[in-house]
């Protein structure tokens, strides 16, 4: 396995439903460190994607490669590894409902650690602080959560095992612009205490401007561009135009700050 390889890449994927083609021919490389943004519209596969180079989907055609190896060449024992190494946040959190925080962010370790009970706490108890969450809120259970709380008890979840590789869908759908931002600050620092790299399927136009090093653009079933927002927002095609063209885009950008790094 080539450690200097990309983390992720996909190459030719097709993946399907039945005969509902979701992508096709489809090219993606996430490289090592950075914070990837994946954009398109509403059920243009951007969730399937995801799913797929994780391993939950099988393609139907293509290969997901880790660090420069086809996952389906890798023994059962390095795909274990590697898929420790990866950590999800999916959309609302889905967080066990009958468990408290702690217990849910501990369901990982007992699933592939063998450390002690006492020790799982006390990791998930550190897991609660790096998120910003009080420490009280360990033995709530999800339903005494805000949204905002909910979305840092997954993602705590997400980094119990300490991932290299970390996956966020919509992580900030539902949030207040507050709540939203400060959710993407501690995603920038996270990405720097933990040497992240990160995935992050999003509509939120404020996310994509303040902390994504390159976006994704899925359409027409495959990702014709994935480059810093500059260049991606000249892009010829109908759906990129309207996405990054409009008011609200323009705005976003205004909020962000970022027009001299982005506009050069």
């Amino acid at each position: 396995m080539d450690l200097t390889a990309p983390p992720m890449r996909a190459v030719g994927i097709r993946t399907q439903f039945g005969p509902n083609v979701i992508h096709e021919d489809l090219d993606f490389t996430v490289n090592q460190g950075e914070i990837v943004g994946l954009v398109g519209g509403s059920g243009s596969g951007k969730s399937v994607l995801m799913n797929t180079m994780l391993g939950l989907k099988e393609p139907e055609g293509g290969r997901v490669e880790y660090f420069g190896r086809d996952r389906n060449d890798l023994s059962l024992d390095i795909r274990r590894s590697i898929n420790n190494k990866m950590g999800v946040l999916f959309q609302g959190g889905a967080l066990f409902s009958s468990m408290t925080v702690r217990e849910n962010i501990m369901v990982p370790m007992r699933e592939n650690t063998d450390i002690s009970l006492n020790l799982m706490r006390e990791l998930a108890d550190m897991k609660i602080h790096m998120v910003g969450l009080p420490p009280e809120s360990a033995v709530l259970y999800p339903s005494d959560l805000s949204g905002g709380m909910k979305k840092r008890a997954g993602l705590a979840r997400a980094l119990a095992l300490d991932p290299k590789l970390l996956f966020l869908d919509e992580p900030t759908a539902g949030l207040d612009p507050v709540g939203a931002n400060a959710f993407d600050e501690l995603i920038l620092g996270l990405r720097e205490a933990m040497d992240l790299t990160v995935l992050m399927v999003t509509h939120d136009l404020d996310s994509l401007y303040h902390i994504c090093d390159r976006i994704a653009v899925l359409v027409d079933k495959h990702i014709p561009i994935a480059d810093k927002l500059a260049i991606v927002g000249q892009y010829d095609h109908p759906w990129v135009r309207e996405y990054f063209g409009g008011p609200r885009s323009r705005a976003a950008l205004a909020a962000s700050g970022l027009n001299s790094r982005e506009t050069g």
